[in-house]
C-alpha cells in the first residue's frame, strides 16, 4: 500500500482521491456494488443511488489489495472496465466513463492462479503491465534501520513529544534479527 500510494503521490494524479480496496474483507455479494455502485431498487436493500470506487476515483487511483481473493465473475467485469474505460452501475443503464489508475498488489502467486483457473489470464496480463516486486522485509533487513527511524519520529511528531525518543544500545541488533513475518506493518506497529 505505501509503494501504491507513492505511486499515486508522485504522480500527475496525486491531486486527484486515492482509494484502497482490500479484496479480502468485502464480501462477493457487495463487491460489485462497491466497485461500480447501484441505482435504487437494483436490489433488496437498494433504497438510494450510491457511487461505486471506479466514480470516486475518477482521475485518481484505486489500489486492489489482494486482487488474487476477486471472484472470477467480478474478474471479467474488471477487465471490461480496464478495456473499455466504461462502466454501469448495477441497475443503470447509463454508462460511465472509467478515468483511473489501477494499483493492484497480492501475496497470491498469480501464475499459478491462472495456471488452475482461479485467475483469468486476460486480467493478469491487463494488470501486469509494469510490475513491481517488493522482496519481505526479512530479505530486506538492511532497511529497517531507516524504517525504524522514520516510525520513531513519525510517532513522536504525532504524539507530540518534543525530543525524538532514541533505541535503547543493542535494539537495533534485536529488530534486524527479527523474521517480521508481519513486514513493514508489523515494524511499524511494534
Amino acid at each position: 500500500e505505501l509503494v501504491a500510494k507513492a505511486l499515486h503521490t508522485h504522480s500527475h494524479r496525486r491531486d486527484q482521491r486515492f482509494i484502497t480496496l482490500n479484496c479480502t474483507v468485502i464480501p462477493e455479494n457487495v463487491l460489485e456494488s462497491e466497485l461500480f455502485g447501484h441505482v435504487k431498487g437494483a436490489f433488496t436493500g437498494a433504497i438510494s443511488s450510491k457511487k461505486g470506487l471506479f466514480e470516486l476515483a475518477g482521475g485518481g487511483s484505486i489500489f486492489f489489495d489482494e486482487i488474487g481473493n476477486i471472484p472470477l465473475d467480478t474478474q471479467s467485469k474488471l477487465l471490461r472496465v480496464i478495456q473499455e474505460k466504461e462502466f454501469m452501475r448495477l441497475g443503470g443503464v447509463d454508462v460511465l466513463k472509467a478515468d483511473v489508475r489501477i494499483i493492484a498488489a497480492t501475496n497470491a502467486d498469480l501464475d499459478r492462479l491462472v495456471a488452475d483457473g482461479g485467475f483469468r489470464e486476460d486480467l493478469y496480463y491487463r494488470l501486469n503491465v509494469f510490475p513491481i516486486d517488493v522482496p519481505p522485509l526479512r530479505e530486506r533487513k538492511s532497511d529497517i534501520p531507516a524504517l525504524v527511524q522514520h516510525f520513531i519520529e513519525r510517532k513522536a511528531g504525532e504524539l507530540k513529544i518534543g525530543a525524538t525518543p532514541r533505541l535503547a544500545p543493542g535494539a537495533i541488533d534485536d529488530l534486524v534479527a527479527y523474521d517480521w513475518p508481519g513486514n513493514v506493518r508489523e515494524l511499524e506497529n511494534l
